[in-house]
């Protein structure tokens, strides 16, 4: 069963970055996509981007388009966010996902990481 290890997240002011890291256990996971989500406190999960792990292509949730950017490294089977000019409002649980086959959803699913960005 294949693991997802989320690093990363904090405390940060408004206009601060930072960077979280979602790490695969299993060096063979090759899986058509990688995500991020989050989670605000009485709030749905949402989806916020994602990658193609093979072709990297990436899409952005209209909200963190221009200040967050996913990237991945297919040797350490990481897929990172890196987040800037946070804002309050994207204070939330994040969590990584991975979808193993090009369709049927998100399968694997990391643990959440707190965010917080105070104003």
């Amino acid at each position: 069963q294949v693991q997802l290890v989320v690093t990363g997240g904090g405390l940060v002011q408004a206009g601060g970055s930072l960077r979280l890291s979602c790490a695969a256990s299993e060096r063979t996971f090759s899986p058509s996509f990688m995500a991020w989500f989050r989670q605000a406190p009485g709030k749905e999960r949402q989806f916020v981007v994602r990658i193609n792990w093979s072709s990297s292509i990436t899409y952005y949730a209209d909200s963190v388009k221009g200040r967050f950017t996913i990237s991945r490294d297919i040797t350490k089977n990481t897929v990172y966010l890196q987040m800037n000019s946070l804002k309050p409002e994207d204070t939330a649980v994040y969590f990584c996902a991975a979808q193993s086959r090009p369709s049927g959803g998100y399968d694997y699913w990391g643990q959440g990481t707190q965010v917080t960005v105070s104003s």
